[in-house]
C-alpha cells in the first residue's frame, strides 16, 4: 500500500514510517522542512504540490500539530490550535480533490479530550468529554477546545468515498531518547518519581507497538469509522504507575511532589501542569470489542520491556 505521513517528521511518524517500511509499505512524509527520500514539503495550512501524493494513496494518516508540552500562552495556544485545525482542513481538501481518493484517513486526535475524572473510565460509547468538570482548572478546558476542534474540522470534511477514523490517543511510549518514556525514567532513576499532589490522577498510556499494530488493525478493519481510543487497558493512578517504574529500573524509594512543587517545575521547563495532573482514565472499548489483541496490555510488564529497551540503546 501506498500511506502518506502529514507532519510524521516527528517521533511518532518515524516510528510508524519505520514499521511500514518494514511491512513492505510505500511511505511517504509530508514535512514542512523535508530532507531525504520519500519527504515531500507542505506548508500544512493549504494545498499544494504535495496534494498529489494523496491523490491515489491507499492510506493517510495525518499526525501534524505542534507540541503541547509548552507554556500556555496565547500565542502558542493559537499555534497548537491552528496547526492542526488547518492543516487537517488541508488534508481533506486534498482527498476531496483526489481523482483516486484513499480508502481510509486516520486522524491524529488526543484522549485529552475527555474529561478529568476519577470514578469511572471514559471510553468512545459513554465517556465524559471534558469541558467544566468540577476540580478542572479553566485553563484546562482549551486543551478539550482543541482536541473538538481538531476532530471537528475532519468530520465536516467531503470525503464520502474515504473512511475515516479519529485516533483520541494516550501518551505513546517507547525507547527514544529524548521521548516521554526517557523522560519519566530519568526522574524514577534520580529518585524523583514520587507521587504528584497525592498521585491519585489516572494515567493513560500505550506501547509504542500496540500503537502501530493498532494503526495497522484499523486500517484493515474496513467497518470502523469515528473515534477509536488508543490507549492500553489498564489506565492507572500516577503513583502506581511511577511505583511500577521505579521497580523496573530497581528504584525503590521517591520523593513525592506537592501541588505547588509541581506547578513550580512546570514554569521552570517551560511546560503546564495540566500534562502531570489531569487524571485520564481512558480504556480503548472500540479496540476491545473488534478483536485488537494487545501485545502489551499491562503496564508493569510493559514498563520492564521498555527499560530493557532504552538500557540496551
Amino acid at each position: 500500500m501506498k500511506i502518506v505521513i502529514p507532519g510524521g517528521s516527528g517521533a511518532l511518524g518515524s516510528l510508524l514510517d519505520r514499521s511500514l517500511t518494514a511491512a513492505g509499505h510505500q511511505v511517504v512524509v509530508l514535512s514542512r522542512r523535508p530532507a531525504g527520500p520519500r519527504r515531500v514539503g507542505w506548508d500544512g495550512r493549504s494545498l499544494g504540490a504535495w496534494a498529489a501524493e494523496v491523490d491515489g494513496s491507499d492510506v493517510v494518516v495525518n499526525l501534524a500539530g505542534r507540541s503541547v508540552n509548552c507554556r500556555y500562552t496565547e500565542q502558542n495556544r493559537r499555534a497548537m490550535m491552528d496547526s492542526r485545525v488547518l492543516s487537517t482542513r488541508a488534508v481533506g481538501q486534498a482527498i476531496a480533490a483526489a481523482r483516486r481518493p484513499p480508502a481510509v484517513w486516520l486522524q491524529m486526535s488526543t484522549a485529552t479530550v475527555y474529561a478529568h475524572r476519577y470514578d469511572a473510565p471514559n471510553d468512545e460509547l459513554g465517556g465524559r468529554i471534558g469541558g467544566g468538570e468540577p476540580g478542572a482548572p479553566a485553563s484546562w478546558g482549551y486543551s478539550i477546545d482543541i482536541a473538538r476542534a481538531w476532530e471537528r474540522a475532519q468530520a465536516e470534511a467531503d470525503t464520502p468515498h474515504t473512511r475515516r477514523l479519529a485516533l483520541r490517543t494516550a501518551v505513546v511510549l517507547g525507547p527514544e531518547r529524548g521521548g516521554a518514556f526517557d523522560s519519566l525514567s530519568w526522574l524514577a532513576r534520580l529518585g524523583a518519581g514520587g507521587p504528584i499532589a497525592g498521585g491519585a490522577q489516572y494515567v493513560s498510556w500505550i506501547h509504542e507497538r500496540d500503537f502501530v499494530r493498532a494503526v495497522e488493525f484499523l486500517v484493515a478493519r474496513d467497518d470502523l469509522t469515528g473515534p477509536v481510543n488508543l490507549a492500553a487497558p489498564d489506565p492507572l493512578p500516577q503513583r502506581e504507575f511511577m511505583r511500577d517504574l521505579r521497580t523496573a529500573w530497581g528504584m525503590p524509594l521517591a520523593l513525592p511532589a506537592t501541588r505547588w512543587m509541581a506547578e513550580l517545575g512546570a514554569f521552570a521547563l517551560r511546560s503546564e501542569t495540566e500534562l502531570l495532573l489531569k487524571s485520564r482514565r481512558v480504556v480503548p472499548t472500540r479496540l476491545l470489542d473488534a478483536g485488537f489483541a494487545f501485545e502489551h496490555p499491562d503496564w508493569p510488564r510493559a514498563a520492564r520491556d521498555l527499560v530493557r529497551r532504552l538500557r540496551g540503546r
